[in-house]
């Protein structure tokens, strides 16, 4: 299952809610019909009624006041994977992305895709390394020239500062 959004909370007395979308375009949340929760339990059946600064606001079937919207705040909703559409060439579904093997250039493991990210000013990957650090790199081609979702890897071509760094750890590991 793929995330698509979140309840970020109540909207109004009714029982609307305030939904962050992951789609492309926002308001194509509400077009892949019923949504589930992570564990597919619980399905949404959503009415989009406007947005908001930062979202969107919606029905959900069967939420009627505000308490009932309240107590959903933080449910992530999911679709099938199945019911997207393929991404174009050089696009790729977050969820595709999650857990694929980090190495550079020379084979050696970097670490996993831990997360996606978008703070305003472009994708940024989060890779978790063997020890448990995370390093965030920019999710550009030049930082991964190569997404191998068949062999479940990625390659990247870290940035100098982070050579450097990664360069040291292995020095440091290697003295007695």
């Amino acid at each position: 299952m793929v995330c698509l959004g979140v309840i970020a909370g109540a909207h109004g007395v009714r029982g609307e809610v305030r939904l962050e979308s992951f789609a492309a375009k926002p308001s194509d949340i509400a077009s892949y019909g019923p949504l589930s929760d992570e564990s597919g339990e619980r399905r949404f059946a959503l009415t989009l009624r406007g947005s908001t600064r930062g979202g969107l606001i919606a029905r959900i079937e069967g939420i009627e006041d505000r308490d009932a919207a309240a107590a959903l705040k933080g449910t992530r909703l999911y679709v099938e994977r199945s019911s997207l559409p393929a991404p174009a060439e050089e696009e790729y579904y977050h969820g595709d992305l999650l857990g694929l093997r980090c190495e550079r250039r020379d084979g050696a493991l970097f670490g996993k895709v831990a997360a996606l990210h978008n703070f305003g000013a472009g994708d940024v990957i989060e890779i978790e390394r063997e020890d448990g650090e995370r390093v965030l790199l920019p999710f550009t081609r030049a930082t991964v020239p190569l997404v191998d979702l068949a062999g479940g890897r990625l390659v990247l071509e870290l940035p100098f500062e982070v050579e450097v760094e990664a360069a040291a750890e292995a020095e440091a590991e290697d003295r007695p």
